[in-house]
């Protein structure tokens, strides 16, 4: 048996999902053994050939890659485009067409992956958590067989990046993130708040680290153009944020969290005014049991230090 971690990963793949699929394919700590798509900062066609081509460029096809829903379990799609570009990936002119999944579903691939490394496999989740919650809906088992589960969603300071108090990938099916919550799951978030202060990369590193002159480092970099530009404009950030890649590197190394705290969390489903906003019980008035790790502070340096490292692989 290997030493490496199984982990299967779930994306929306867009700008920030790419770096930490390069991140988690470059990690000697994990096995990929699978990514599943999920419709979310784009279309789901578009993602899935957003996650093949980085599968490509990091040299990694053989990592299985699976296409999943294409639309959240209740509400219609909405997605970041606005964000990340209309291809998800910088509108920077790739060739992001003509790409063929692999062979099954991305549900069922999830399900048969818990089923060959029970209790040994981690999932990590990218993007809104509508194949998750379809799976525990077609196998509740699966609750059994995950080791653990890290989301980037929610935000602990309720400071939203798409409504006044919702994270993105929580706000778009909201539905799914509350079955997730009441399942049992093994679950830890890192929120939008942790990368607005630990994930931020300001124009000088950005510089530096395209300057390390390797195709992958130029492609990571590269791909950020709109996310900067949203940034600069809208989320008055000092550089673009990574989300999704201080998620993978947390997930794959947890000494990247600085501090965590045990929660009862509930994601709001009903409300036109809080849709998608996960409340985080830190004072315990409702007296639910906690239901979730939550990363509190993150260590900028250690982050940024896989980053460049895998830029350098």
């Amino acid at each position: 048996m290997s030493d490496r971690r199984p982990m299967f990963i779930d994306t929306d793949t867009a700008s920030d999902d790419a770096v930490a699929l390069a991140i988690a394919f470059a990690a000697s700590e994990v096995d990929v053994v699978g990514v599943s798509v999920v419709a979310g900062n784009v279309p789901l066609d578009m993602a899935v050939q957003n996650a093949l081509y980085t599968r490509e460029v990091c040299g990694r096809t053989d990592v299985p890659v699976y296409v999943g829903a294409d639309r959240p379990l209740v509400l219609p799609l909405g997605t970041a485009q606005n964000v990340h570009g209309a291809d998800g990936m910088g509108d920077i002119g790739l060739d992001l067409t003509g790409r063929t999944a692999d062979v099954g579903h991305g549900v069922d691939a999830l399900i048969a992956a818990s089923q060959e490394y029970a209790g040994r496999l981690e999932l990590v989740t990218l993007g809104p958590l509508t194949n998750l919650a379809l799976a525990l809906r077609r196998d509740p088992g699966l609750v059994d067989r995950l080791a653990r589960v890290v989301i980037m969603g929610a935000v602990a300071d309720h400071i939203g990046n798409v409504t006044p108090v919702a994270e993105f990938n929580m706000w778009v099916d909201p539905h799914a993130v509350a079955a997730v919550l009441a399942s049992g799951l093994p679950l830890e978030f890192v929120g939008w708040d942790i990368s607005r202060r630990d994930a931020v990369v300001v124009p000088t590193q950005a510089e530096r680290l395209r300057a390390i002159g390797t195709p992958l480092a130029e492609f990571c970099i590269d791909i950020q153009a709109t996310v900067a530009q949203f940034c600069a404009t809208e989320t008055k950030l000092a550089g673009f944020d990574l989300p999704d890649p201080i998620t993978m590197a947390y997930a794959i190394d947890g000494d990247v969290a600085l501090e965590t705290r045990q929660m009862y969390l509930r994601c709001e489903t009903e409300s036109e005014l809080t849709r998608g906003m996960v409340v985080m019980d830190v004072l315990g008035f409702t007296g639910g049991e906690p239901n979730a790790t939550v990363v509190i502070r993150a260590d900028h340096e250690r982050f940024m230090a896989r980053f460049e490292a895998t830029l350098n692989s």
